[in-house]
């Protein structure tokens, strides 16, 4: 063999060996690169304190006149089954949430309310603006760089998936910063501070962050911003971490995320301690600077969407619990149950408790993508579908002297009827000028409305969408191509579909779908994957050729 032809061929050997090892560790790399990446977008500084603006008294000539702080506090990702208010709760209901559950003891528990969609940012959106948020072209949940390219490679890789998420290889890409509400948005926070209310957001906002797009343009006069996602550094000894390889997502968090806060649109700093209850310690002197005079304060929690970390305080009070992913998760539990308490106390402590109406829900149902199966029983499905499980949420309003404690509404209810119930409670006119799609729930929780709040509800994620209408429920997937229809009046947890025994329900529901999905506009941009999503098995469990699925758009 001549030389060069020998050389070559060891050459050629080589690249393809190297290429081989780069293609099998090819998630690997991508994480890694991710990771310095986000290292490399600059530093984090130093804790620093927060300066809470402090009002003057109220001043009427009628004390009576001061309209009603409002609290409103949204969990992440909180499974419908993570609370012990309905019989339920986290290990069989050996982690009780005594604080959350008052809220809906002592005021309405709204047992059919709605999240605006099976993920965070479209339900966020609808909570701050009051409309759907289809309406403003807000369809899609934005994603950091590379996240909708790396996640469905991630699944693929394990052997358990059996069909392919679908790229969407022509879509014009928008930074994720310009992924948000518009500024045009009129958001409960500007409403309120026309009534001269103090705005304050504490936590998660996922709504754009760049041309005026952050809460701080947006209506809230201060604004404590999670500026990434984890709740203490991984390696903190205060800290418990549970990692799920099994899942995409959370890889893809665990390389992505920082322990890191700002302030009113200032650098990125480390919070004061554990995510949870540093919120918890920031909202307690959000609400004693401003106790002297009306004010909204929007507490987002983090929780219990992962990364999954608990302290460690939290994680050795259960031990009980033998699955150390199911006892972190529990722990978060406990400290957002624990948060709420706080809340609740520095209202009383301060002479509160009879001018604030206190709202609380969650952004969506229990991720199927944590492992634990029974996050969201008894209704089927995950968040991101918009199966029951995904958008059937807590929902709870509490206003001493204004709604009798242990008050049940049955009728459904969506997230953004809660920006006209703080309109009605401030008095705040609703703007005129566009649609708001939410109704002041005041008058149900008081028994002395003479109709539902509404006569349907739909939900849209691209490939997935979703009508209700009266008791009767849709649930549409393309791909692949599959209609369901439920009658929640006898079958609340959509066991029993009834499209081709009942083409009289399904054609009037597809028809009400229709003319809804006619009056939005196009989504602000376009969504890069459709995914498949499992509706009755978590990612710790093996698809099988018979299981039913919805795809998912984002």
């Amino acid at each position: 063999m001549r030389p060069w032809i020998k050389w070559t061929t060891v050459a050629v050997a080589g690249l393809v060996f190297v290429l081989a090892v780069l293609y099998v560790n090819r998630m690997e790399l991508a994480l890694g690169a991710i990771g310095f990446m986000v290292r490399a977008s600059g530093p984090v500084g130093p804790e620093q304190e927060v300066q809470w603006a402090a009002g003057a008294d109220f001043e009427s000539a009628n004390p009576g006149d001061r309209p009603p702080n409002i609290v409103m506090i949204v969990a992440d990702d909180l499974g419908w089954n993570d609370l012990t208010v309905g019989g339920g709760g986290v290990a069989g209901g050996t982690v009780p949430t005594p604080a959350i559950d008052s809220i809906a003891e002592d005021g309405a528990n709204f047992v059919n309310g709605y999240a605006a969609n099976g993920t965070c940012a479209p339900s966020r959106a609808a909570l701050m603006s009051g409309r759907y948020g289809t309406r403003f072209g807000f369809e899609f949940t934005p994603t950091p760089p590379g996240m909708m390219q790396i996640v469905p490679m991630l699944s693929e890789g394990d052997g358990s998936r059996l069909r392919p998420a679908i790229f969407n290889e022509d879509v014009e890409t928008v930074p994720y910063e310009e992924m948000g509400m518009p500024p045009s948005e009129i958001t409960i926070a500007e409403l309120l501070q026309q009534q001269g209310y103090h705005t304050g957001h504490i936590g998660k906002w996922h709504l754009g962050r760049s041309g005026g797009m952050l809460p701080h343009d947006q209506g809230f006069d201060e604004s404590l911003l999670m500026s990434s996602g984890l709740y203490l550094p991984e390696d903190d000894p205060d800290v418990v971490n549970s990692k799920q390889d099994f899942d995409p997502i959370d890889r893809f968090l665990w390389a992505a995320l920082r322990f890191a806060a700002s302030f009113n649109g200032g650098a990125d700093f480390e919070p004061g301690g554990y995510l949870t209850d540093y919120y918890t310690d920031e909202a307690i002197k959000f609400i004693e600077a401003n106790k002297n005079r009306p004010f909204f304060l929007y507490l987002a929690h983090w929780a219990p969407h992962t990364p999954l970390q608990a302290t460690r305080a939290d994680y050795e009070a259960l031990s009980h619990i033998e699955n150390h992913r199911e006892r972190v998760y529990a722990a978060m539990i406990r400290a957002l149950d624990r948060s709420v308490g706080r809340v609740l106390e520095a209202i009383e402590r301060n002479g509160l408790a009879d001018e604030t109406v206190v709202l609380f829900t969650s952004d969506n149902g229990g991720a199927g993508y944590i492992g634990l199966p029974e996050v969201n029983d008894p209704f089927r499905g995950w968040k991101i579908t918009l199966f029951e499980g995904g958008i059937h949420v807590p929902f709870f309003v509490k206003w001493p002297g204004q709604i009798q404690p242990g008050t049940r509404v049955e009728d459904p209810v969506h997230h953004f009827d809660f920006y006209a119930t703080a309109a009605a409670a401030a008095g705040a006119p609703l703007p005129t000028d566009r649609v708001v799609d939410g109704v002041d729930l005041l008058p149900h929780a008081r028994g002395e409305a003479e109709s539902p709040p509404h006569d349907a509800l739909f939900w849209r994620s691209g490939a997935s969408q979703s009508a209700r209408v009266g008791d009767w429920k849709l649930n549409v997937s393309d791909p692949p191509g599959r209609a369901w229809l439920f009658d929640l009046s006898v079958d609340p947890n959509e066991m029993n579909d009834l499209a081709q025994e009942r083409p009289d329900k399904l054609a009037e529901l597809q028809s009400a779908l229709a003319v809804h999905n006619a009056e939005q506009p196009p989504p602000l941009w376009s969504a890069q994957v459709t995914m498949p999503i499992n509706l009755d098995k978590d990612l710790t469990q093996v698809d099988e050729p018979d299981d039913e699925y919805i795809y998912w758009s984002n």
